[in-house]
């Protein structure tokens, strides 16, 4: 099973409408929040993941499993 465990700076990607993206991991989220422009209903239990896109500059929430950390 993959680690769904990520921190601050991680190097992740994940699944887009394009192709795959490539970001990093801001902030993980362990409470109900609005953030990359929706309600977010993160939990300590399920928490998830604010990422910012290296390609467009901007930021998305995505659940640990839709995030692979990228190996260098």
């Amino acid at each position: 099973m993959a680690d769904t465990t990520f921190r601050r700076g991680d190097q992740v990607e994940w699944d887009s409408h394009g192709g795959t993206a490539r970001g990093t991991v801001e902030k993980k989220l362990t409470e109900r929040t609005h953030a990359g422009k929706r309600t977010v209903d993160a939990s300590p239990e399920e928490p998830q993941y604010l990422v910012r896109s290296e390609k467009s500059g901007r930021t998305a929430v995505h659940k640990p499993s839709a995030l692979r950390r990228i190996s260098d």
